[in-house]
């Protein structure tokens, strides 16, 4: 069951981190906010351009921003995978592996002042079986939320050690986010190491406790995610009232 439910709340930073840039390329340029996120931008573009590579296609040429609006990661052809269903699943994988990667490393150079103080109990391990419970389990995403955030403020550590991972876990949770065109692929990848998971766990004893070991990492990507996301709607619709009530939009 931990594999199933570890693999929704997989789901849920994917969707938190697409809702979050969505929200930021309507509030300013889709350029400026991938040029924010840069070091979550270049490991993104390099892990699915190697996920091109390896699944048969060609790229020739590749930017981290285009020259248009749109401003994102392309390649000058839009290659697509030679294998079928695999090769969209890999792509996608390869970017959500490094940025995972990244994510640890990050926590574990700069963050754990931080990660101990987050409620990490907040996310469920089993899915809710009851209408009771699945409220409950909202009503403890917002707390993990207030808890992130206080963490981050009563982290025992130099301002700038947190300053610095506060924008690297922008940058690369943000960048969770499906690149355009891919968004069953990240599905996809997710189902399948959710399947990888449980095939070693059935041989091995060791995974159900690597993926516990683990939780705290899920718990911190998931409250800063809806931290970020709720801190962004607030913006928004300040914004959005300014607007209105100065009528700038007339």
């Amino acid at each position: 069951m931990i594999y199933a439910t570890a693999s929704i709340w997989l789901v849920v930073v994917v969707l938190l981190a697409w809702a979050v840039h969505h929200v930021w390329s309507g509030i300013t340029k889709p350029k400026t906010v991938n040029a924010v996120l840069l070091p979550g931008t270049l490991i993104a573009q390099l892990g699915r351009i190697l996920g091109l590579l390896v699944t048969g296609a060609t790229v020739n040429h590749t930017a981290l921003m285009k020259d248009d609006d749109s401003g994102g990661p392309a390649t000058d052809a839009d290659p697509q995978p030679k294998l079928p269903i695999i090769g969209p699943v890999l792509v996608a994988l390869l970017p959500m592996v490094a940025l995972g990667a990244l994510i640890y490393l990050a926590i574990a150079k700069l963050g754990m002042p931080v990660v101990v103080k987050v409620p990490q109990d907040l996310i469920a391990t089993e899915l809710p079986g009851t209408l009771a419970a699945f409220w409950g389990q909202l009503r403890g995403l917002i707390t993990l939320a207030e808890g992130t955030l206080n963490a981050v403020q009563t982290a025992e550590t130099p301002q700038w050690r947190v300053i610095l991972f506060a924008y690297l876990m922008i940058c690369l949770t943000v960048r969770m986010a499906p690149l355009p065109g891919n968004f069953r692929g990240h599905l996809g990848a997710i189902v399948t190491l959710g399947v990888i998971a449980w095939i070693v766990g059935s041989i091995s004893a060791q995974m159900p406790g690597i993926i516990e070991r683990a939780w705290p990492l899920l718990s911190l990507t998931v409250g800063w995610l809806l931290l970020l996301l709720m801190i962004t709607l607030v913006v928004r619709g300040v914004l959005t009232s300014v607007r209105m009530v100065l009528n700038l939009d007339d």
